[in-house]
């Protein structure tokens, strides 16, 4: 079974992941932008029963984050642990994006991936 953790810039909040995840995307919306100060935020959603931390966290709207540095890490539900996959300590070359969502909100200048589903806001599996 594929172990992957991760951790916050600083060091004091850190998580571990387990299996395969659900599903992994690109989110565009304008909360995503802000909260990550970048034009879209890459993320992937496991099982909430595969995903465990330690380390003392805070949370606002749902998105956690490491009180201390601000590193955004995770959005937790009772069925899901989605993490920003920016945060895992191994460069996650095998976690590629199969679709976005909020599309309508992409740079110009960034172009759609390729052979990925498009959604212009969320998708299905995002609700």
């Amino acid at each position: 079974m594929t172990i992957r953790t991760g951790q916050c810039l600083c060091g004091r909040v850190h998580y571990e992941v387990r299996g395969e995840p659900l599903r992994v995307g690109l989110c565009h919306c304008s909360d995503c932008r802000r909260e990550s100060g970048s034009a879209f935020v890459s993320f992937a959603a496991w099982p909430r029963g595969a995903f465990s931390s330690t380390g003392d966290f805070s949370t606002y709207e749902g998105r956690s984050f490491c009180f201390a540095c601000g590193s955004r890490l995770f959005n937790l539900t009772d069925g899901e642990a989605e993490l920003r996959i920016g945060s895992l300590d191994m460069a996650p070359t095998d976690l590629v994006p199969t679709y976005e969502i909020w599309g309508k909100r992409r740079e110009i200048w960034l172009p759609a991936l390729p052979n990925r589903e498009q959604y212009p806001e969320d998708s299905p599996a995002s609700s």
